[in-house]
């Protein structure tokens, strides 16, 4: 993998703050920031901090970031986006008191699906968006385990696509999300492992 520099994105809409050290690029969410189109809650946010670079086929995008959540629905992770009506976020969410991997897949409207990881807390999250054929496969993994699938889902391979790492802060200010990590390479060559 090949790292990202973090000044070669553009941002869907701006965050409060920005500063990127030697450790990584911190980004503190706009309070009421988040991503979402009409499924169950009747409204359109479009809103997210997502810092984009282009995504081609048969390449994969890798995001990081420590885990470190206190507030309803602070979240992090990756973000790929085709148009505003279609895109992806895959990340973990603080949802009901408790973290949990998911992701939600937008095409028109919106859907979610959460799996709570508690034992994830304090740790390095790496997010793996990988763009092969008619899919996306979506990947996550802590510190250095083995990687665990999150989701399928179509997209189509004539598509201008961009991805990057994604934070939002649909209840509160003051979150900052620590990325460690942006990175590129090629697709994962399957979608489950040899053997």
């Amino acid at each position: 993998m090949n790292d990202i520099d973090w000044s070669s994105g553009t941002w869907t809409t701006a965050p409060a703050h920005v500063n990127v050290a030697d450790d990584g690029m911190r980004v503190t969410a706009v309070e009421g920031s988040d991503a979402w189109r009409t499924t169950s809650y009747g409204f359109v946010h479009d809103t997210e901090h997502a810092l984009l670079a282009p995504l081609a086929q048969d390449t994969a995008v890798e995001v990081s970031f420590r885990l470190d959540f206190t507030a309803q629905f602070d979240q992090a992770g990756v973000f790929v986006k085709v148009d505003d009506a279609t895109w992806t976020k895959a990340g973990v969410e603080r949802s009901d008191g408790e973290d949990s991997l998911g992701a939600v897949v937008t095409r028109g409207m919106s859907d979610w699906s959460l799996s709570p990881v508690p034992e994830w807390r304090g740790r390095l999250v790496t997010m793996r968006a990988s763009r092969s054929g008619d899919a996306l496969t979506v990947r996550a993994r802590v510190d250095d385990e083995p990687w665990r699938l999150v989701r399928v889902a179509p997209l189509d391979p004539a598509a201008t696509v961009a991805a990057g790492p994604m934070c939002c802060a649909p209840s509160r200010e003051g979150l900052t999300v620590l990325f460690t990590a942006w990175r590129t390479g090629p697709a994962d060559a399957g979608l489950h492992p040899e053997g």
